[in-house]
């Protein structure tokens, strides 16, 4: 039969174009590499990261305008690090602040406090040509600058971005130099090093950096310093690497000051006497590397580790800081480990013995007693980058058994469910009354009978979707001043990745309202306030509207925001007027306006309505202002400028995610999950039933196609057009 339509809605976006306006200097008309060396170097700088224990790493940059701006690579600053720029004639400055950053861009420019500098011009690189000749300079390896003469190969897609391929080596610290033309203009950021040859390299487009420059999301150094920052309450780092946290997962990159690259990030926590467990959750990005528990540890170089090594795991008491005062006590290959993914590691220590696990399995056992006492932590070796998550110290961390009775319920629920005697749904109904139990017996079932592994997957993910719903809805249910909206919007991100750790992000905004709730200029009033959560959040913290790939699912999960401060306009939305609500400032709410979400303000109930973009780093806005920028008659439709509810919200956002799993040609079953979850909250919206029923009928799920066509017959209205009541009779028969 031909599917009928309905008419739904139409959304717009918006999108403004900006042009870099300031004047560009003049390039020279210099055709010599020679020519070229000697008019751009005073234009380019040493970038030189400055660690605790001396210098972290080198790189170069480029001056973009006369007042202090250096570009660079992002992976060049690294993270909470201070900055020094070495100018041509070896003065010194320090970074006073991070004016731009893009994580995906992998680009940076940085403030320095200098005037009268010499900027380099930016070329187009959209215009480069294939073969054109060019130059790229630097300082590699830390040394003087230098420059190489090559050739532009082509241009190529690295992992979904446009780079610029150049015929000419790349070597350390060179990145975040300029790539040039022969008239002295930049085309290009040069970035990575081919793994396959020497002479091959990639450059960042140039006029990818200038999208940087109009819309700066500056950081002062005092903050910058702070994003990522181990807490050193907690935790106490040792023979150097770098450690950085964000909201639950701590993370170590480059090698330590160690023999081996040995590193550690030992916990403050009170170890237990005599005997006591540690635990954490780690993943490497590469296998051959090795990371993990650090126990029985002096705060020195004595301590014990188990941790994986190359696919193996290990366990080592450590008496000095050279291999030869290290002792392997065991060494063994175990199935229970998985390359490449999350492991959970467990150690207990006795006064006579220490057992190691992995995965809840017991994998070594040893009696060596050489250390005891002292502090716990974590480990890592070599140049591994690793994860950690989830690291506790008890006297008893093993996962306990379930109790018989509920895990023997519980598996005669699933394997009804596998024998197909038993609905998804009639499933679910009986599990959800404990999720947690339930997702347990389900991965045992899982890994006992493979053959029913697709299966048992789906039912895993779609009872923790289930469970999610669950919250979502039990949060939405309260009185409208009760709904926590950033919990409900951590709810939803987490609807999508269960590793995600709602109480960290909500320990990271209970942060932000630290930082204000005692600022004078939030007390004074709604319009001072107003001013100071622009300037908390866009100039000193560095929230920003995103600048690429706009239907990224990224951009719609409020953890992401916090992490890499950018999204959409209703995700930076939702952080400013909960914020706001945390302080205590009254009249300022979401506006749904058609095409773009805002904030809206008022100071006091009969005050005008004023609006916060907060997309374009909280600009202010008149209602007028915004209407001619967003509609073509200059007027906004009835009820759009009123204060939306937390639900709406809730239910804007999911069909922003809805809309880029369309986008990204994600699989019709992967976009199910979004439509349920809208028709959970809002059971009444013809629109999305009707669109669930084709999916499912698409997917061949007859049973759930004819419920939702049933819906759609007893809920059409009755001066509904006739002819399309008879095609869903028609449809509905056609599934029987």
């Amino acid at each position: 039969m031909k599917p009928f339509l309905l008419l739904l809605s139409v959304y717009s976006v918006c999108s403004v174009g900006h042009l870099v306006a300031a004047a560009k200097p003049k390039a020279p008309a210099a055709h010599t590499a020679a020519d070229l060396a000697e008019t751009i170097r005073p234009s380019l700088v040493k970038i030189t990261q400055l660690g605790r224990e001396g210098t972290d790493g080198i790189g170069s940059g480029f001056i973009v305008s006369e007042d202090g701006l250096i570009a660079t690579n992002l992976h060049v600053i690294g993270e909470a690090r201070r900055l020094q720029i070495e100018m041509h004639d070896g003065k010194t400055h320090v970074v006073t602040a991070i004016h731009a950053s893009d994580t995906h861009l992998d680009l940076a420019l940085l403030k320095i406090d200098a005037k009268g500098l010499k900027p380099l011009p930016l070329g187009d690189s959209a215009k480069v040509r294939q073969g054109d000749p060019i130059v790229a300079m630097g300082a590699p390896e830390g040394l003087g600058f230098s420059i190489v003469q090559g050739v532009l190969s082509a241009t190529r897609d690295i992992d979904g971005q446009d780079m610029l391929q150049v015929a000419v080596p790349i070597e350390k610290g060179n990145s975040g130099g300029p790539m040039l033309d022969m008239q002295g203009r930049v085309l290009g950021i040069l970035t990575l090093k081919s793994l396959k040859t020497d002479n091959l390299g990639f450059a960042m487009p140039v006029n990818l950096l200038k999208t940087l420059i109009e819309k700066p999301n500056p950081v002062p150094m005092s903050r910058w310093l702070t994003i990522g920052v181990i807490n050193a309450k907690l935790w106490k780092t040792h023979l150097g690497a770098q450690w950085t946290q964000h909201a639950g997962v701590i993370k170590s990159e480059f090698p330590g000051s160690g023999f081996g690259g040995r590193a550690l990030c030992l916990s403050t926590q009170t170890v237990p006497a005599d005997t006591f467990e540690i635990t954490t959750t780690v993943r490497l990005d590469d296998e051959s590397g090795a990371a993990g528990l650090a126990f029985c540890a002096d705060g020195g170089d004595k301590h014990y580790g188990f941790y994986p090594s190359g696919g193996k795991l290990r366990l080592t008491r450590f008496d000095g800081p050279d291999v030869y005062s290290w002792t392997i006590l065991a060494d063994v290959p175990n199935d229970a480990y998985q390359p490449n993914d999350w492991n959970t590691l467990r150690v207990r220590v006795e006064p006579e013995r220490i057992v190691c696990f992995v995965n809840g399995k017991q994998v070594i056992e040893s009696d060596d007693t050489g250390l005891r006492g002292g502090v716990a932590g974590l480990c890592k070796f070599r140049t591994t980058v690793a994860e950690f998550r989830s690291f506790r110290i008890g006297t008893d961390l093993a996962e306990k058994p379930l109790q018989p009775e509920v895990a023997s319920k519980l598996r005669s629920k699933v394997e009804e469910f596998i024998a197909a005697a038993a609905t998804t749904n009639q499933t679910l109904d009986n599990l959800l009354d404990n999720p947690a139990a339930a997702r347990r017996v389900l991965v045992e079932q899982r890994r006992k009978l493979e053959e029913e592994a697709a299966k048992l997957r789906e039912l895993e993910r779609e009872l923790h979707r289930r469970a999610m719903t669950k919250e979502i809805l039990a949060e939405l249910a309260k009185p409208e001043p009760e709904i926590d909206l950033m919990r409900c919007s951590l709810l939803l991100a987490r609807h999508d990745n269960p590793e995600i750790e709602i109480a960290s992000y909500l320990a990271s905004f209970k942060a932000m309202v630290a930082d204000l709730k005692d600022d004078p200029e939030i007390k004074k009033g709604t319009i001072p306030a107003v001013k100071r959560l622009n300037r908390y959040l866009f100039e000193e913290n560095g929230f920003h509207g995103s600048r690429h790939d706009y239907s990224s699912r990224s951009n719609s999960y409020l953890n992401e925001l916090i992490d890499d401060r950018e999204g959409l306009p209703i995700t930076l939305s939702v952080l400013y007027v909960e914020l706001a609500s945390a302080l205590g400032v009254q009249g300022v709410f979401g506006v749904p306006l058609p095409g773009k979400f805002m904030v809206g303000y008022r100071d006091g109930p009969e005050g005008e309505l004023q609006l916060v973009d907060v997309f374009e780093r909280g600009k202010l806005l008149t209602v007028a202002q915004a209407a001619l920028d967003l509609t073509d008659n200059g007027q906004f439709p009835e009820g759009s400028l009123e204060p939306t509810t937390k639900q709406t919200i809730v239910l804007r956002m999911l069909r922003n995610l809805m809309g880029a799993a369309v986008d990204d040609t994600r699989s019709v079953r992967e976009s199910l999950p979004y439509l349920n979850l809208v028709l959970a909250i809002d059971p009444t919206s013809a629109a999305e039933r009707l669109t669930r029923a084709q999916m499912r009928q698409r997917l061949g799920e007859k049973a759930g196609a004819r419920e939702d066509i049933r819906w759609l017959i007893d809920n059409f209205p009755n001066d509904g057009p006739p002819e399309l009541i008879q095609q869903l009779d028609v449809w509905l028969q056609s599934l029987r």
